[in-house]
């Protein structure tokens, strides 16, 4: 930041120093077409003109050449501080060259220290050439030399100091619009590698909640009706329908995720209680465990109707793989503060604090999205309890 802050103030003095040039060079052609119009001995307009000439030539290279490795910025106000002492010893209207140059003190000195020892260094040979001139401390001096000298000092030193303090100022203003540029992009960034990481966990979990369940299932229903292809070929029947069924569905759930259509979770709308009712029926067909539902027939938003549904096929997914039970309840019911679902079973239990799982996890997430909460409740050979609630703001 500091680096761009002086770039921009370096392209500043540039524009500055280009704006100065028009100016500077028609009052180099006054001074030298005054001095030539001079009534004094030749040798002395001679010599004023060779300062001038050495001033202009400098100015010129810089100007023109500013890379160049002969004349640069401090080469340059020094021949100026010899000239204006020259000019004032031969009275070769150097308070006009002073005044035109003050400029170039701020411009070529760069830092407001250099600035004022170059100024400070033309003040005192513009003097010192006075005194020599004048032989001495005279009246003349001080009515004319001392005083305009001093008067143009000042002045320049008053006005390289603001413009040094409005340069900083908009260089400071240059660095904070930079910070906050890069503070946009970067913010950006991480928005936009946050939304990614926010796209790949709904993936997963979408993934979660739809194939791998249906996976699940194909691999249970196989391996009873493998075990039952003997003994009760009827019921082997059904469940090779099952893991037909199941197939499909997960092909074609398989084909949104990776397609342009709607994505797998936007199931048609209706009533959530008989979207429930056709996941239990198939649950109770493929597992031949009980199940007792109380549903309500109630109507509620989209997103709410799609976490209900995850969550109860997690929550059957995790019955038919880890709890060993045989009836299941579900009930479903809208409350004064929500709508509330509640899965319980009579299987072997767990410990919910040492629970690792996505898909816990995931209709956690499911449900903190809504402003609802998830609460499992369970311990070993208890059973468990799994409580979803969504408020009537998002339900509604």
């Amino acid at each position: 930041m500091t680096a761009l802050a002086g770039s921009t103030a370096d392209a500043l003095w540039a524009v500055s120093l280009r704006r100065w040039n028009a100016v500077c060079w028609m009052l180099f052609a006054v001074m030298a077409v005054g001095l030539v119009a001079m009534n004094r001995a030749g040798g002395s307009k001679c010599a004023a003109l060779v300062l001038l000439g050495a001033v202009v030539l400098c100015y010129g290279a810089l100007d023109r050449f500013p890379a160049n490795p002969v004349v640069r910025p401090h080469g340059y106000l020094s021949v100026l501080v010899v000239a204006l002492g020259g000019l004032a010893y031969l009275r070769g209207n150097y308070a006009a060259l002073f005044m035109v140059t003050l400029p170039h003190y701020w411009m070529f000195g760069r830092t407001p220290r250099a600035a004022m020892v170059f100024l400070g260094l033309a003040a005192a040979a513009t003097l010192a050439g006075g005194v020599l001139r004048d032989d001495g401390w005279t009246v003349e001096f001080f009515t004319e030399t001392l005083v305009s000298t001093l008067l143009v000092v000042a002045v320049g030193a008053l006005i390289g100091l603001w413009a040094h303090s409005v340069v900083a100022q908009s260089a400071e203003r240059a660095r904070l619009l930079a910070e906050l540029e890069q503070t946009q992009a970067e913010l950006t960034e991480a928005h936009q590698r946050q939304g990614a990481a926010d796209e790949r966990e709904r993936m997963a979990r979408d993934i979660h909640d739809t194939l791998a369940q249906g996976f699940a299932s194909i691999i249970v229903l196989a391996e009873a009706a493998r075990a039952g292809l003997g003994p009760d070929p009827a019921r082997s029947g059904r469940q090779l329908r099952s893991i037909e069924s199941t197939a499909r569905e997960n092909l074609a759930e398989a084909r949104e995720l990776v397609g342009s259509g709607r994505r797998p979770d936007q199931t048609a709308a209706g009533s959530v209680a008989q979207t429930l009712r056709r996941t239990l029926d198939r649950f109770a067909e493929d597992t031949g465990l009980t199940v007792e539902a109380e549903l309500e027939d109630l109507e509620c938003d989209q997103q709410t109707r799609i976490a209900l549904l995850r969550c109860t096929q997690e929550s059957l997914a995790n019955v038919r793989k880890h709890a060993r039970a045989s009836t299941v309840g579900v009930v479903l019911t809208r409350r004064p503060y929500g709508v509330e679902l509640e899965i319980t079973d009579d299987g072997a239990g767990f410990l919910v604090e040492d629970s690792s799982g996505f898909g816990l996890d995931g209709m956690r997430k499911r449900m903190a999205e809504l402003g609802g909460r998830l609460t499992v409740t369970s311990s070993v050979g208890d059973g468990t309890r799994v409580l979803a609630l969504i408020p009537l703001e998002s339900a509604a």
